[in-house]
């Protein structure tokens, strides 16, 4: 049976401190995420909101914001949303011309920027491409419908990897600085300050 986005909202309503996303008509239920992947979401999200807040450039979410995606062929779910999928990026920016007023629903348009951040590996049977494929291709079908930039963190490799359409992935070391002149022009983050601090 393929589900629909009512189905999730409704499963979402029975456990709301689950995170859900709608692939292909099925529900994919994602568990809290791990502290320090989730800091660093956070900390991207809170240098984003100081530079774009103040020049009310857009807006700037976190993971639990939903956007409906449009169908990639133009085939009979195209035009009905509540069987077209609804993922939640780790972290998405949205230029103000775009989404002029916030809304208390799902959205329905692909954000400008988005950005994946990778969890620890559970295993040693866990492998490092088990954990990075699906973010890989996460990015890939949101820059396939639209999106300017797509970002996945690795903490674990402590590298940043930046994605745009039709050109090879961009990997940013920690002496490096991630700037992204066609969203943000002038913004730029030395990706040192991603990795959460020590403290004494």
């Amino acid at each position: 049976m393929s589900l629909t986005i009512k189905d999730l909202e409704q499963l979402q309503s029975q456990n709301p401190d689950l995170r859900m996303e709608l692939v292909e008509g099925n529900i994919i239920v994602m568990g809290p995420s791990y502290y320090e992947s989730d800091e660093i979401g956070s900390r991207l999200l809170t240098f984003l909101n100081i530079w774009v807040m103040p020049r009310k450039l857009g807006r700037v979410t976190g993971s639990s914001a939903g956007f409906i995606l449009p169908s990639i062929e133009n085939d009979e779910t195209g035009g009905d949303p509540e069987k077209r999928n609804l993922r939640a990026p780790d972290v998405s920016f949205v230029r103000a011309e775009r989404l002029k007023k916030t809304q208390r629903d799902f959205v329905q348009l692909v954000p400008d920027l988005m950005v994946e951040v990778k969890s620890k590996s559970e295993s040693p049977s866990d492998t490092l491409c088990d954990r990075i494929k699906p973010l890989q291709e996460k990015i890939k079908l949101f820059l396939e419908l639209g999106s300017t930039v797509g970002i996945l963190i690795d903490p674990d490799k402590v590298l940043v990897t930046v994605y745009r359409p039709n050109l090879e992935p961009v990997v940013l070391k920690n002496n490096d600085k991630l700037t992204i002149p066609e969203l943000l022009p002038g913004w730029e983050l030395a990706i040192a300050e991603l990795w959460p601090p020590e403290f004494d």
